[in-house]
């Protein structure tokens, strides 16, 4: 496959966005192809926005050149189509201003950027961080805050202050309390895009104005999230709405609540009939048994009625 890239897309962020898997082959490396096919089938399947590299990305999983590979094939495949925007998170602030501007200057449209993990920065530390990024790219930053991955929690009050940077214009709100939506566009909804990052509350987030939704399971039921968006924020059919959130619900609820996120997506891509491969160790391909669970929770979306009954 090529490497050129695309140009960046010159519009804002809104709507669903793909936490985009990243297709593996039976020797354990990225698959371009599979990787470029399946961007292409989530833009023609509606989805407005596609994240490379983050947690369902396995991006921790990645060595540098790899992850530079995710963002070539992802943004050609793209071609400015939808916005591209970057997990470019790492452990030091260095090397995610490294990671930030080189996703800039490969055309993405934006990054996405979560606390650094493991050394559990305070406050004033993760200022003196997202400022150091801030004023080192010139696009827009989408915060990421999901304590349950990071270990830090990024209050309303916190998020409001980091407003002030320039180029900090979304977040993706993912600790499931539905308190931190409403707060968070209470506060900031003039200034910040509110995405909800957690997938069995996306409804009533989009309901009260959040403008777009980050997850996972976009993968595998881009349409279905892409006509719920649709439902909601466009036609504000809220009776046609809730009825599809309550027919993707069980599956949502399965990923959000089984423990293996990343692992039950791929397997639900497969079941879909875009197989991602396994993820990379330290994480295991589904059993048997939980791609039981997965048929007969996708078996209740519309666009899951045929998911592969192998």
């Amino acid at each position: 496959m090529k490497t050129k890239t695309s140009p960046s897309y010159p519009g804002n962020f809104r709507g669903v966005f793909a936490a985009l898997v990243t297709p593996m082959n039976a020797s354990d490396e990225i698959d371009d192809d599979k990787l470029a096919e399946l961007v292409d089938h989530l833009i023609n399947q509606g989805v407005h926005g596609l994240v490379p590299l983050g947690s369902t990305g396995e991006y921790y999983a990645l060595i540098d050149g790899e992850r530079e590979r995710v963002l070539r094939v992802t943004l050609e495949a793209a071609a400015g189509r939808v916005p591209v925007v970057a997990g470019t998170n790492g452990g030091a602030t260095r090397d995610v201003v490294a990671f930030s501007r080189q996703a800039e200057q490969l055309g993405c449209a934006g990054v996405m950027l979560a606390a650094p993990y493991y050394s559990l920065p305070r406050p004033e530390e993760l200022l003196v961080h997202f400022k150091t990024v801030n004023d080192a790219i010139g696009v827009p930053i989408m915060l990421y805050n999901y304590p349950g991955r990071t270990g830090v929690d990024m209050s309303p009050e916190f998020i409001e202050r980091l407003t002030k940077l320039k180029n900090l214009r979304y977040v993706k709100e993912s600790t499931g309390e539905m308190p931190r939506i409403t707060e968070l566009l209470r506060r900031c909804g003039n200034r910040l895009g509110v995405f909800c990052g957690c997938d069995t509350i996306a409804l009533e987030s989009l309901m009260v104005g959040a403008i777009g939704w980050v997850g996972g399971v976009v993968n595998a039921l881009p349409a279905s999230h892409a006509a719920l968006y649709e439902l909601t924020v466009v036609r504000q059919d809220y009776e046609a709405a809730r009825k599809l959130f309550f027919q993707m619900l069980p599956t949502l609820e399965l990923m959000e609540g089984g423990g293996k996120y990343t692992q039950w997506v791929k397997a639900a891509c497969g079941l879909m009939g875009h197989d991602c491969g396994p993820p990379r160790l330290p994480l295991c391909r589904a059993s048997r048994s939980e791609c039981a669970e997965l048929r007969a929770a996708l078996s209740q979306v519309p666009e899951g009625a045929n998911a592969n009954r192998r």
